[in-house]
């Protein structure tokens, strides 16, 4: 982090002065810092920028150096042809300028490829002809970098003794140069050679120090993005911590390595969400600069214009060029606002008070997250196998499952057949799927996997689920209980579901929401905006009516924004309107037609609701989260277009007292799938605004059957006085009764991620 911003304060000076040359080399030491922090995309972005400096002024040592570097981003992103190709144009460039440094790195990486590709022999001879020249010229850091790499051919070669040998010799090497993040890979690998021995507790001992150079490294990042990419490429090394706390669970099992193994999964997931978390509770924007504050809102500000201007011109006829010109305009600007938030956290005296949150152990889960009702069920995918921790507040039991391919393959099925637009039943005159039968075997498969082991613990529980990768996407309400014969009940019918992206989270929002004032009003409603000018409301006729569509059915995706119409939503403004009879007199706010606008939710005080209810269109962005959203009103009533992307980084400056905001759109409850954070998406968005539970989607709903699930569901909560989980669970249940929602294709894609109390 600090060496990026020394390279962000040089890259604008030897713009300012015209020294190319210099330009072209702070671009590529950016590039190496993005790719050592595990953001590979970026990294290329700036090699891609550098090299054709290189060339324009004849460096051809530069050229050479900077393609090395492109080599090793595509190796990283496992193309291993691209990145030899680079090498291979890197290689005699640097025997040509006599670099005998730069040819060893090179040789070196090559080495890697082969060893990549299972040429173990091939690998070894390259790194042979590397480590003398890096002695030679007394390259510390990079000579202790081969030392590791032969160790680790001769452990996949079945040698572990002379492994080890190499390994041991790298290891002061790394320490001696201080570079911790290979000292920590080193680490690594000495545990998964003594572990391949049979020595666990030595692998135990260098395991936990890889990790806690890992924590300690990963806490010097101020970026949000690439304290996330850092901890995504080191997901590996939990995985095998958590894989051999069970194996010496299994040899001892009254040791309470099983626990210990829980801690870990929990110090492996969802950490930036708890450190924001955490910031939003020590009000970390408070005092900063506000010229800082400016820059920022400007920045979004361009941001929100910029990705406007790119949908309309993705909209009609354009070059690749213009496509490929616009979304390296605006990947500039995020980035430019990921680093300007990094510095607003480094300069703000609150963030610097504030004590970086820990995950919790299973035992303070235990006493501070969970109730005699509440079953906690953790799970933990590996590449072997995969782990089910099943705790209560007296307990805690851990399984063995399949491995994280097989779980994929099953649950990727499952979550595409439940969306599957044919299953929804012969009463919306659309014919069965001939899948229904797939569609159950999947669902059983899934169940009988996940939920088998723990079937006995499941009667009269309330289930907390934190999920791991793929499992993320699954509606659990859906799946059928286990063990229950042909006869296939959804685990709704007996089970209130809650899903968290980790327990810690909850223990942090239960912090965010104690003490707060009670809002004094009950909702704020955002429904049935005005998307296009051909609109009736935009000339002057009246709103389309549900009753006029028929058995029209439309969802309420936004995925096809880019070169489509956007359809109007009649069933939002119905759902709205069912909420506000519900609502007593004064109790609630409403935004119908060109007032369901963007300017409406940013200048509305929403802290005064209670409940903040969005029913309109969704859409996701997993390539950049920030840009993931709500559809508002694009037309104004003259019928101008107006900005009505309601954005992530958006829902980050809104301010709530709500205790439940309700996503009633498409797909909110998804986001990009990070390793170690899970979705990245809107949820986290609305938590770090104030809002300690949040109801929202995992797939394109239906916007009729949506409006009647939600009426049920405000029904149930303003009616009733039951909680929001409750109220979820009981409304998905008279949907499950009735003949025209029973599939849960209606109703199962709806989930609560928060606090259920």
């Amino acid at each position: 982090q600090t060496a990026l911003d020394y390279f962000n304060q040089s890259l604008p000076v030897f713009r300012q002065v015209g020294d190319i040359r210099g330009e072209a080399t702070t671009l590529t030491s950016i590039g190496l810092v993005y790719s050592d922090l595990g953001d590979q995309q970026i990294a290329l972005d700036y090699y891609n920028q550098s090299l054709p400096v290189f060339r324009q002024v004849g460096d051809i040592r530069g050229e050479a150096a900077t393609l090395t570097s492109i080599g090793l981003v595509y190796s990283d992103l496992g193309d291993k042809q691209t990145a030899l190709d680079y090498y291979n144009q890197s290689l005699p460039v640097f025997r040509q300028v006599g670099d005998i440094r730069g040819e060893a790195a090179t040789l070196n990486n090559i080495g890697a490829v082969y060893s990549d590709l299972g040429d173990k022999q091939t690998a070894l001879d390259y790194y042979n002809q590397s480590l003398p020249v890096f002695r030679q010229v007394g390259d510390i850091r990079v000579e202790a970098t081969t030392l590791n790499n032969i160790g680790a051919v001769y452990s996949d070669l079945g040698d572990k003794q002379t492994a080890l040998d190499y390994f041991n010799q790298s290891l002061p090497l790394f320490r001696q140069v201080g570079d911790k993040a290979l000292e920590a890979t080193t680490l690594n690998n000495l545990a998964w050679t003594k572990r391949s021995q049979g020595n666990l507790p030595e692998a135990l001992t260098d395991m936990e120090a890889a990790i806690a150079l890992i924590e300690d490294l990963r806490t010097k990042i101020d970026s949000e993005k690439l304290r996330q990419s850092y901890f995504a490429q080191n997901q590996n090394a939990y995985e095998f911590y958590i894989d051999l706390l069970m194996e010496l669970h299994q040899q001892n099992p009254d040791q309470g390595y099983d626990k210990q193994a829980f801690n870990a999964s929990e110090r492996a997931r969802a950490r930036t969400l708890l450190e924001i978390l955490a910031e939003a509770n020590a009000d970390i924007r408070s005092g900063i600069d506000p010229e800082l504050g400016e820059k920022e809102l400007n920045l979004q500000q361009r941001i929100n214009a910029t990705e406007s201007r790119r949908m309309e011109l993705l909209s009609g006829e354009h070059t690749p060029e213009q496509a490929n010109a616009l979304k390296q305009e605006l990947d500039t600007l995020l980035r430019q606002l990921d680093e300007l938030r990094a510095e607003i956290r480094r300069t703000s005296p609150r963030y610097a008070a504030l004590t970086q949150p820990q995950p919790l152990t299973v035992q303070q889960v235990q006493q501070q997250v969970l109730d005699q009702d509440t079953l906690l069920l953790q799970y933990s995918l590996g590449e072997d196998r995969s782990f089910l921790w099943a705790v209560t507040p007296d307990s805690v039991e851990v399984y063995e499952l399949p491995s994280r391919a097989e779980i994929e393959e099953l649950g990727e099925q499952f979550y595409r057949l439940m969306q599957n637009p044919d299953y929804r039943g012969e009463s919306r005159n659309i014919t069965v799927s001939p899948n229904i039968p797939q569609i159950n075997a999947s669902a059983t498969q899934l169940s009988q996997l996940l939920l088998s082991p723990v079937a006995d613990k499941l009667a009269g529980k309330r289930l907390l689920v934190v999920a791991d990768g793929v499992l993320n996407f699954i509606p659990f309400a859906a799946l059928p209980t286990p063990e229950q014969g042909d006869e296939l009940t959804p685990l709704l019918v007996n089970q209130e579901i809650i899903n968290l992206p980790s327990s810690s989270t909850l223990a942090i929002l239960r912090q965010q929401d104690a003490g707060r004032t009670i809002a004094p009003q009950t909702v704020a409603l955002i429904a049935d905006p005005v998307f296009e000018l051909d609109d009736r409301r935009v000339t002057g006729q009246t709103a389309v009516k549900t009753s006029d569509l028929g058995r029209i059915v439309v969802n309420r995706s936004a995925e096809t924004i880019i070169g489509r119409p956007i359809p109007a939503l009649p069933g939002t403004r119905q759902e709205a309107e069912a909420i506000l009879a519900l609502v007593p007199g004064g109790g609630a706010m409403s935004a119908f037609d060109f007032d369901a606008s963007r300017a409406t939710v940013t200048n509305t005080d929403l802290t005064q609701y209670q409940m903040v209810h969005f029913a309109t269109h969704g859409f996701v962005s997993s390539s950049n989260p920030e840009l993931s959203g709500v559809v508002l009103s694009l037309v104004d009533e003259q019928g101008n277009g107006v900005d009505g992307f309601l954005r992530l980084h958006d829902i980050f400056n809104l301010q709530l007292n709500a205790q439940v905001v309700v996503l009633s759109a498409c797909q909110t409850g998804l986001g990009d799938s990070i390793r170690g954070e899970g979705l990245v998406g809107l949820t986290r968005g609305f938590m770090y605004a104030g809002t300690p539970r949040l109801v929202v989607s995992l797939w394109s709903v239906d916007d009729n059957a949506t409006a009647v699930l939600m009426s049920k569901f405000y029904g149930k909560l303003l009616s009733q006085g039951v909680t929001p989980a409750e109220a979820l669970r009981e409304a998905q249940l008279e949907m499950l009764a009735s003949e025209d929602w029973k599939s849960p294709y209606f109703w199962a894609a709806f989930t609560l991620q928060g606090e259920w109390r």
